[in-house]
């Protein structure tokens, strides 16, 4: 790559951010045209198509699949019927709607991608926030954000995690015992913060109409049928890599979508293609694109020269660059989408072990797995910048892209700055969190 491309690659990466940041363009338009600047000037080329998809395709087949069994199940009327009861359960009360959220979402979002978590209790928090006559926009930035954290719970809850938990082998069982008391930790931590962030919703507080007669579902047997995917997906996700012919997450949503669509087709309540057209695509396009822009950073060496600099630094003490690792991809990932951040560093991360003889030089093949106890923190610490920081903007994770994009199919459209003064506070305390968690279990790795 000669220097002219090295320095477009960067200046493409900071126009598209700031163009973003200060909502010049939508967001999609921006990652693409960023895409094929790289294209024109020859930065990205056929060759780098297997890359990204190596890198990018596990991540948005969670993120598909997820959104086809949601949109079936929302066809299903079950959410009418969870929101009538989620009404009840609030009193009428702000405080007891945003609790709620937290007390709902966290435990979705340990068995479910949280994108796909975001998209099934969107439509019961909407229609909540307007029996109770508030903006919902607000709590709908609280449902990412702590489907972001809960999603640290455990290794299928967010994309992110399980790209890293899956490059070093950790296993569901390992993850749970390893990083899913942070997850707790990073879940509680918004709690504290609520009244301070949306105080009007906070202090709501009205009186609920008579209870109506309950909601009807009108074809329990397409219900049964596809909370039967769902419950697939599930058991596939926690038991799917310890079968014979290994079935990892992104697999997993795979077959659940083809499973929820084969229900659709079954049962002829709507065409299949109804149901593929209401995927957020968008979404999944920005994500590539991004996925894309990365793979051009990559290139450029920079990641490599980033590992040698860290060995001068610090020389072969983890701790450093662990919590160095946990502010910088915290910071990252609130510009750019957290997935292509946490997989561009890895790279680096690799490159810094293997610069500083911690691991073989065979760690940088794909498919290593002995890592010794004393460098896990380092990718705990990775999964926590990459996870958390993401939830301090609008475009710092699939989940805070999704909520967006739902907020603006009702009519509300959320400015950068709006997530900002939402997700920033928030993000700041759960790193703060996620450091001193990482120092914890450093000393117990040792």
């Amino acid at each position: 790559m000669t220097d002219l491309q090295i320095y477009l690659t960067l200046g493409v990466f900071a126009a598209v951010i700031l163009v973003i940041a200060f909502d010049l363009v939508d967001m999609v338009v921006a990652a693409l045209l960023g895409v094929s600047v790289l294209i024109v000037f020859e930065v990205i080329g056929g060759a780098d198509i297997l890359p990204i998809i190596d890198t990018a395709g596990g991540p948005l087949a969670l993120l598909f699949g997820g959104m086809v069994v949601a949109r079936v199940i929302g066809k299903t009327g079950v959410f009418d019927w969870l929101g009538d009861a989620f009404l009840r359960a609030t009193g009428g009360s702000g405080k007891r709607l945003l609790l709620l959220i937290v007390a709902l979402v966290a435990p979705v979002c340990a068995l479910l991608p949280n994108a796909t978590a975001v998209i099934l209790v969107a439509p019961v928090i909407i229609g909540v926030c307007r029996a109770l006559k508030v903006d919902f926009v607000g709590p709908l930035i609280i449902t990412a954000i702590v489907s972001n954290a809960a999603g640290m719970l455990t290794l299928v809850g967010d994309p992110a995690t399980f790209l890293v938990g899956s490059a070093i082998g950790l296993s569901f069982i390992d993850y749970l015992r390893m990083v899913s008391p942070g997850g707790v930790l990073a879940v509680l931590a918004v709690v504290p913060l609520l009244p301070l962030l949306l105080p009007e919703i906070w202090s709501t507080r009205i009186s609920l109409p008579p209870e109506r007669p309950r909601v009807r579902i009108e074809h329990p047997k397409f219900l049964a049928l596809a909370l039967l995917v769902l419950l697939t997906m599930v058991v596939l996700f926690l038991i799917g890599e310890s079968l014979p012919n290994h079935i990892v997450p992104p697999e997993v949503a795979i077959i659940g979508a083809a499973l929820a669509l084969l229900v659709v087709y079954g049962v002829r309540i709507e065409p299949v293609g109804e149901v593929l057209r209401d995927v957020d695509w968008k979404t999944i396009i920005f994500l590539a694109a991004i996925f894309t822009l990365v793979q051009g950073f990559i290139k450029t060496e920079l990641l490599q020269g980033f590992s040698i600099q860290l060995y001068d630094w610090f020389g072969s003490d983890v701790m450093p660059v662990a919590l160095l690792s946990l502010a910088g991809i915290g910071i990252l990932s609130s510009l750019l989408a957290n997935i292509p951040v946490v997989s561009a560093a890895l790279v680096m991360i690799t490159g810094y072990l293997v610069a500083a003889e911690l691991v073989p030089e065979i760690a940088l093949a794909r498919g290593f797995t002995e890592w010794p106890n004393a460098v896990l923190p380092v990718f705990v610490a990775m999964m926590f910048g990459g996870t958390l920081g993401g939830n301090a903007t609008l475009i710092g994770a699939s989940a805070n892209v999704v909520a967006v994009g739902i907020c603006s199919a009702q009519g509300r459209r959320v400015t950068f700055m709006q997530f900002l003064r939402i997700g920033l506070p928030i993000a700041v305390v759960q790193l703060t969190v996620g450091a001193l968690y990482v120092l914890g279990l450093a000393r117990v790795q040792s």
